[in-house]
């Protein structure tokens, strides 16, 4: 992936976070999977009971990727959202929007921390904004929350599927399982 790319992919996401935060929820976890340097969509976690159906519901988002044939992969989370949902502890900073790009070679995981910050305007109820923090730099191999290494493994794995189109068929199921699937222009059904 080219660094313009990247740097699209990260400033989105922080929008994304700031935006979501402001109205009082912290994004779900979503998958950006990429073939041949092009973004093929943007997957959002369904809703999710915690423990195991939030471990198997983030594995999941690697269904896409796979019937697309991704090459690279990233992946978008936060620290203590997806640790109190799938009820394992916190890594990491926390609140924390984490992000790891992904390749079938191995994965650079990016961290990117931040504070809560509450505000009032005049006439208003407090709201709530973000303060992004200073970086640590990327981690290459860095420790990956159990569900989202599945995700990172079996996004590569070819998916064995007896239909003409089982991009278009993973698509429709994923959506019809509640995930949230936004594709591109270029590969949009």
């Amino acid at each position: 992936m080219d660094s313009r790319t990247w740097d699209t992919l990260v400033s989105s996401m922080k929008g994304t976070y700031v935006t979501g935060v402001g109205e009082g929820e912290v994004p779900r976890p979503v998958i950006m999977p990429l073939v041949r340097g092009e973004l093929v969509g943007l997957i959002w976690l369904r809703p999710v009971e915690p423990g195991a159906d939030a471990l198997t519901g983030i594995a999941a988002l690697s269904n896409i990727a796979a019937a697309a044939g991704a090459d690279e992969v990233v992946l978008a989370w936060e620290s203590h959202d997806v640790a109190t949902v799938c009820r394992l502890p916190a890594a990491g900073p926390v609140p924390c929007l984490n992000m790891v790009h992904a390749t079938p070679e191995g994965h650079v995981l990016h961290q990117f921390p931040y504070d809560e910050m509450g505000f009032a305007r005049e006439g208003e109820a407090t709201a709530v904004g973000i303060e992004w923090k200073a970086a640590p730099a990327p981690q290459e191999g860095g420790d990956l929350v159990a569900p989202v290494r599945a995700a990172v493994d079996y996004a590569f794995t070819p998916m064995e599927m007896d239909h003409p189109n089982p991009f278009g068929v993973t698509v429709v199921l994923m959506e019809e399982d509640g995930y949230s699937v936004r594709l591109t222009e270029s590969l949009d059904r």
